[in-house]
């Protein structure tokens, strides 16, 4: 089973994604709300204790995350950055093998193109577990992607 991850400081989604024999399932899938007016050091505590929570309770073999990607909003860029530490160090902490891609890279594996929407992404997501509804919110849905990208990439290697 794999944890995919789609971290940021307001919002930091995840997914729990499993394949058997070729098939993938969603397990469960959510988000780590943070309050905007509280301290960034408090913040970062409350997805790490949560995604901490959320890894011992699913025991995934691997987590999955996505890579930092620096848009012109640096002060977004450095809050993501921390968010994405912070996720990184509660792999660690939970003896977790920890895997980065790309937003190119888990577009690519979704839908086939890398430079696809974020609404392709998401309908992809839908289609491909065949969930009855695309997840909400997109933090959310980018964070299942992860966990699927992962699955495809570990499984064409195995191959």
């Amino acid at each position: 089973m794999v944890l995919g991850v789609d971290p940021g400081t307001a919002r930091t989604g995840w997914g729990a994604v499993e394949s058997l024999d070729g098939r993938m399932k969603l397990l469960d899938c959510g988000y780590i709300s943070t309050p905007p007016g509280m301290k960034p050091a408090h913040r970062l505590k409350i997805i790490f204790d949560e995604i901490s929570a959320i890894m011992r309770h699913f025991s995934p073999d691997e987590v999955a995350i996505e890579r930092l990607y620096f848009n012109t909003n640096v002060k977004t860029a450095m809050s993501v950055s921390e968010a994405r530490g912070v996720v990184m160090l509660a792999s660690v902490v939970e003896g977790l093998d920890l895997f980065e891609y790309t937003p190119l890279e888990v577009k690519q594996a979704i839908t086939g193109y890398g430079r696809a929407e974020k609404v392709q992404v998401a309908t992809m997501v839908k289609a491909l577990l065949n969930l009855p509804a695309v997840p909400k919110p997109d933090d959310t849905a980018d964070a299942i992607a992860v966990a699927i990208c992962h699955i495809n990439m570990r499984e064409s290697v195995l191959r």
